[in-house]
Parts: structure tokens; C-alpha cells; sequence
């Protein structure tokens, strides 16, 4: 059994959100196309789902700013815009994004304490968020993940997809990166590599 998984195509990620990914837009057509493929079994998409006051964003601290670097709950904690922030249209999914065909979400960074970039646990491996629980009920052994972005969600619920047993793929044609820092992009297509992810 074979799922693809789509990895946080909302609006805040896309043209004009809070956090937008450049050339975020792009990456919709792409999921659209194939989730028509009728080799996968489940589709299923991850949705960032925070509160107001999540930890995470740099707005909820005195004299921080995006991209500065704090403690949280006893992990390093990138600092970010606003974003996805649970009913509000920028965490919504994509206008353009058949969400019709998509047959599961899971909503993860919902807990104001800890951040949650794996589709499948927290930053902290301490909640699961169902997914891979999910997949594995279903016998699913084989994931394809796409999304937003690069080096943050679709790396890190890449990384987890190998260590949950699942052959894993990520199809590099439907993700796009954040990029704060030259080569991340680069350097989450080698850390995924060398996990044994399969990039194609």
C-alpha cells in the first residue's frame, strides 16, 4: 500500500501569506496532478494548526523577531511570523488545491509548548500526531511526500517516515524551501539522503 502525503500547502506558506515560501504557489498544481495517480491508496495532508499564543511566533515575546533562535520547553526554537493560526484563512489549504480528493488530515502544532514540523510527531517526539499510527493500520509501507517546506516540514516528516519503517520518497518537484540561510534547501535534500530517504 502506497500514500502520498502532502505537506502543509496553506495559505500562509503560499503568494501573500504570513510566512510565505517563495514559489510556494507553484508546488499546487503539482499535488493536484498527482493525486490523480491512481497508485496511491490514501492521500493524506498535514495541516499546521496553531494556537494564537504558540510558542513559536516571535510576536508572542518583548523584542524578538523572526528568525532569532530562543529556548522552549528545552528545545532550540526557531522564531517565525504569525502563521496558520487554527480557523483563520491563512491556515487554511490552498484555493487551488483539490481538497476534495484528500482523504485524511492531520493537524499538528496545535500545543502552544512545543512546535511540530514532522507531519507524524512534536519537535520533541513526545505526542504523535496519529499519522503514522494511521498509515501502518491501514498497511501502508511506502510514502511519498511533497510540500512545504523543503528544509522544515517535508524534511522532518521525512526523516520520521524512515525511522517508522516506511520506504520513503520525496518528490523534490513539488516542494519548495523556506530558505533563512543559503543551501538549506541543499542541505535538507542531503540530510533526507543520507537518513535514507529517496529524493526523486
Amino acid at each position: 500500500m502506497k500514500a502520498l502525503i502532502l505537506v502543509d500547502l496553506q495559505n500562509d506558506f503560499c503568494f501573500g501569506g504570513t510566512l510565505a515560501v517563495e514559489e510556494g504557489d507553484q508546488v499546487i498544481p503539482v499535488a493536484n496532478r498527482l493525486m490523480q495517480n491512481e497508485a496511491y491508496d490514501w492521500v493524506i495532508a498535514t495541516q499546521d494548526w496553531h494556537p494564537a499564543d504558540h510558542g513559536s511566533f516571535a510576536a508572542n515575546y518583548l523584542w524578538r523577531k523572526p528568525g532569532q533562535v530562543i529556548e522552549l520547553n528545552g528545545l532550540q526554537q526557531i522564531l517565525w511570523p504569525i502563521h496558520c493560526v487554527q480557523e483563520s484563512y491563512g491556515a487554511m489549504f490552498h484555493a487551488d488545491l483539490e481538497v476534495a480528493r484528500i482523504q485524511k488530515i492531520f493537524q499538528k502544532g496545535t500545543d502552544k509548548g512545543i512546535d511540530s514540523y514532522s507531519g507524524f510527531y512534536d519537535n520533541g517526539h513526545l505526542k504523535s500526531t496519529g499519522m503514522g499510527e494511521f498509515l501502518q493500520s491501514e498497511g501502508v509501507t511506502e510514502v511519498h511526500i511533497m510540500g512545504l517546506a523543503t528544509d522544515y516540514c517535508v524534511k522532518y516528516t521525512a526523516l520520521d517516515a524512515v525511522q517508522l519503517g516506511f520506504e520513503t520518497k520525496v518528490i523534490i518537484e513539488g516542494c519548495r524551501a523556506v530558505a533563512l540561510n543559503a543551501g538549506d534547501s541543499e542541505n535538507a535534500i542531503q540530510t533526507m539522503k543520507a537518513a535514507g530517504v529517496e529524493v526523486i
